[in-house]
């Protein structure tokens, strides 16, 4: 047993490629809403309704596991709070209100958390063209935005802070429009292949990994309580 098995009551995160989740032997559209089919619909190429498809059965599978139901019992939803529509904004399983979900997804890759405390997760790749200092300079704060400039891989060591603040967000304690306010700079920056890295930001517990199986993809998952990292789908042959 690693200490990733020690606390049940943890939050589950999980990363996998998006063919990896539609082979699940539980995955499959049957498990989407309408509204989800019809948003998984509006994708203009076939990768992102992938994509999109598989982050929102592997989300049902990370509580499915949390609960130890079937993913096919679950149904999730999602409610914007600026707008009121059910069509996108944080998801939700109306079912089960004492469970907090969280989703992402990028070219190929998507990852999902679950708990019944506060969650939030953000995976991206680090094979993408195009620099992205200009927007680190937008997002950033001074301290970080220093570190970053002094880093040998800056786009890289922007995108660990990005996916850390994209957690954030969607764990309800930054914005869009407030992310250079929230200063991650004692957060080591390198996160080796491997053993997720675990750190603390204020009441938080972070985790974070990189998965050079999936194209470099950048990993943070963040709760009050220390996620523990499951998987929910076989590799993909190598």
């Amino acid at each position: 047993m690693t200490s990733e098995d020690l606390d049940q009551n943890a939050p589950l995160a999980a990363v996998a490629a998006s063919a990896d989740v539609l082979r699940h032997p539980e995955a499959g559209e049957h498990l989407l809403t309408a509204v989800e089919l019809e948003r998984a619909a509006r994708f203009r190429h076939e990768s992102g309704r992938v994509d999109f498809t598989a982050a929102h059965i592997l989300v049902r599978l990370c509580a499915a596991r949390l609960l130890g139901v079937p993913a096919a019992g679950l149904t999730l939803a999602q409610n914007c709070p600026d707008c009121g529509k059910g069509d996108h904004g944080k998801p939700y399983l109306p079912d089960h209100p004492g469970v907090e979900v969280s989703l992402s997804h990028t070219k190929g890759v998507v990852a999902a958390a679950a708990g019944h405390q506060p969650v939030g997760v953000d995976v991206e790749l680090s094979t993408r063209g195009g620099s992205l200092l200009p927007v680190a300079q937008r997002v950033l704060a001074p301290a970080e935005l220093r570190l970053v400039e002094a880093h040998p891989e800056p786009d890289r060591a922007f995108l660990r802070l990005w996916v850390r603040k994209e957690s954030l967000i969607k764990l309800g304690r930054t914005s869009l429009d407030t992310l250079a306010a929230v200063d991650l700079s004692a957060l080591p920056l390198d996160v080796p292949p491997g053993t997720p890295l675990r750190s603390r930001y204020q009441d938080l517990h972070l985790l974070d990994w990189a998965d050079e199986d999936l194209g470099g993809a950048a990993v943070s998952a963040v709760s009050t309580v220390a996620p523990r990292v499951v998987a929910l789908t076989p590799p993909t042959a190598r």
